[in-house]
Formats: structure tokens, C-alpha cells, sequence
């Protein structure tokens, strides 16, 4: 492997434009609900996906949806198939979890590699670590690592971000989810599993335990959910907004029915609806700003909340590798510019997005 931090995504660069060449980006996890989404997606804008998993017969499966790829088998528990398995990658996006177990051994090999890391982690606790521990390994790798790249912890924190437009601040920032269902899959599961307990709020300035409250009260979600009973949730975004924006409350709440979803026990995995597998499950996500009396809005929706990370991950990775972002450990809205990303998703794969004209101030 080199030795120069980015050298392979120097050499994946050397084209008319960051695809060009078929660029080799390792997946681990591949095979997962959501890594078979992000291998799509790779495949899709020209890149070379690298099958990574422990499971050998599960990544040969996946043979029907990247007949090309290489594959390469390796354990988070083991250090030297993991470097064995980013040889010759110009970055690697890791879709294993839970993420308690991989997210640091797969980032400390994309470090030990030079080149970017980027994960679709939902677990607030291991993005926050990546946060307050590997940023001046990273800058000094001279890579970017980018945590929480997914529904949840980068398409909030994009619409916060591009909500905020020029001010430099906020005295709060809510995040409204509305999902019509949610059915989880099984990698959400054994994650709500060996998250329990550890879920986080950011309140008074700081991260702290979340409550588990079970109010419920009403919230007027964007059309066309409208007016519903709700209650407060915890979100990734929670941990990647304070870290580039100035403010002492980042609140999250979420109508009860994808809640009781993902808290019953009997409810089925997601099931394709279209030929891309995506499935009919759909969102609506707003942010809202607040500074004193004055408050901005941004909406976006869509379907499929596995589905819409892969774009989300695959566009940020494009836009690493096109040097847009500094190294070191970053989030979605302070890596990218927030209102051009999300349009960049629209409308192929966010059907509706409202962003406020501040949003073009930046």
C-alpha cells in the first residue's frame, strides 16, 4: 500500500472527474440492507465497489448485483484482513454494524491506509468518540472522516445547516421526523439492541442521557402528515450539529407511528416496492431554526429512509474526493456546501425539497 495519505485518491482523480476510471471504494458491510444500496449507488456513478464483510457466501451473493467486484473477506477483529482488504481503495464507507463494534477498527485502518473514511452510523456515542478523538489523527493523515452520513445524522444536519444561511448561530435548532411506517431490518435491530440505555440528548449546551420520556403531545409536521400526536426522539444529529454550529439546543421529535413500529417486536423487514428495492415507506424531515423571534425552515421528503442514505454517503464521498472538504473529522453541513448537496438529491431521490432564500447566503 502507499505510504502518501490520498495517494489512491490522487490517482482516482487524475481524470476528467472523480468516477473517472472506475475508482476502487470499499464497502464493508456490503451485503446489509443498506450497503447493497450503497454498492448500487457506487455502481451507478462509475465507481469499482470492494466487497467487505466477514461472511464469504453472503459477499459471493452479491455477485447478482455487482458481478465484477472483487471481494475481500475481513473481520473488525482483526487488524491485518482489514488492511488487506482497503489495499488499493481510494476510500472506504462502512455500512456494518453495529457500529459500537466497527466504526473505530475500520477507521483506524482507513487512517493507517490515507485515505477517507465515511460510515451511515445512527449510534450517537461512537460518532461522538470519532469527534472528540481522531480529528488530529485525521488532519494529520491529511484524510476526512465523515460519521453519521445517513437519514439520520446527515440529512438533518444538512437541513439545519442550509436553514441557518448566514447567521452565525441559533438559541435552538428542532428537527421534525415524520415517517408513515417504519420497518426496521434486522441490522436496525440487533443497533436499538446494543444501544439501549445509551441514547443521547444535546441540551444546555452538552450532550446528555436521553430521558426515554414517553409524553406525547402534538406537533404540526409538514404536508402531508399535518397536525399529530408525537413524542422526543434521540438522532445522531444531535451529536454532528454542535460540532460546526453555535448553539445550546438541538431537539429532535417524531410521530408516534414509526415509533410504535420500532418498538413492537412483530414488525416485518422492509419489503422492495420497486425495482431499485426501495420500499413504500415515506418521510418528510424539517428543521427548524430559531434566534430570537426570528425563525427559518427547511423540508425535504422522500421514500425510504435506507434507500435515501446511500445517495446521501455516495454524494458526500464524490465530494471528498473532489476535494471540497478539509481533513480531519467532519459533519454532513460542515464539510459541504448544505442547500448545493441537497439539491444535488433532488428530486431523483429527495421527491420534495423547501429550502428558505437565506439558504442561498452563505
Amino acid at each position: 500500500m502507499s505510504s502518501t495519505p490520498n495517494a489512491r485518491a490522487a490517482t482516482a482523480l487524475s481524470g476528467t472527474g472523480v468516477w473517472s476510471g472506475g475508482p476502487a471504494v470499499a464497502v464493508v458491510g456490503a451485503y446489509g440492507h443498506t450497503g447493497r444500496f450503497v454498492v448500487a449507488e457506487l455502481l451507478r456513478r462509475g465507481a469499482a465497489p470492494l466487497l467487505v464483510g466477514r461472511d464469504r457466501g453472503k459477499l459471493d451473493a452479491l455477485r447478482d448485483l455487482a458481478p465484477d467486484a472483487s471481494v475481500r473477506v475481513a473481520s473488525t477483529e482483526d487488524a491485518a484482513s482489514l488492511d488487506r482488504a482497503l489495499d488499493g481503495a481510494v476510500a472506504v464507507v462502512n455500512c456494518a454494524g453495529p457500529f459500537l463494534t466497527t466504526t473505530l477498527p475500520v477507521a483506524d485502518a482507513a487512517l493507517r491506509a490515507g485515505i477517507p473514511y465515511l460510515d451511515v452510523a445512527a449510534e450517537q456515542g461512537v460518532s461522538a468518540t470519532l469527534f472528540d478523538s481522531y480529528d488530529e489523527r485525521a488532519r494529520e493523515a491529511g484524510v476526512v472522516v465523515a460519521p453519521s452520513l445517513a437519514f439520520y445524522g446527515g440529512l438533518g444536519d444538512l437541513l439545519a445547516t442550509a436553514a441557518l444561511g448566514d447567521w452565525p448561530d441559533a438559541d435552538e435548532i428542532t428537527l421534525a421526523y415524520a415517517l408513515d411506517s417504519w420497518h426496521p431490518t434486522r441490522g436496525t435491530r440487533i443497533t436499538g439492541e446494543s444501544n439501549a440505555g445509551q441514547h443521547l440528548v444535546y441540551s444546555g449546551g452538552r450532550l446528555r442521557p436521553f430521558g426515554y420520556s414517553q409524553e406525547v403531545f402534538a406537533w404540526d409536521f409538514p404536508e402531508p402528515f399535518g397536525t399529530g400526536d408525537a413524542s422526543e426522539f434521540a438522532t445522531a444529529d444531535q451529536v454532528t450539529l454542535p460540532r460546526h454550529v453555535r448553539t445550546p439546543e438541538v431537539r429532535a421529535v417524531m410521530n408516534l407511528a414509526p415509533l410504535r413500529d420500532i418498538r413492537a417486536g412483530d414488525t416485518p423487514e422492509p419489503v422492495a416496492a420497486d425495482e431499485g428495492g426501495r420500499s413504500a415507506q415515506t418521510f418528510v424531515v424539517e428543521a427548524i431554526v430559531r434566534r430570537g423571534r426570528e425563525s427559518r425552515r427547511a423540508v425535504a421528503g422522500g421514500r425510504d429512509i435506507y434507500a435515501v442514505t446511500a445517495p446521501l454517503v455516495v454524494e458526500a464521498l464524490e465530494r471528498v474526493l473532489g476535494r471540497t472538504a478539509a481533513p480531519g473529522v467532519l459533519a454532513a453541513g460542515e464539510a459541504f456546501d448544505a442547500a448545493d448537496f441537497l439539491r444535488a438529491l433532488t428530486p431523483a431521490h429527495l421527491t420534495r425539497l423547501d429550502l428558505p432564500s437565506a439558504a442561498l447566503v452563505r
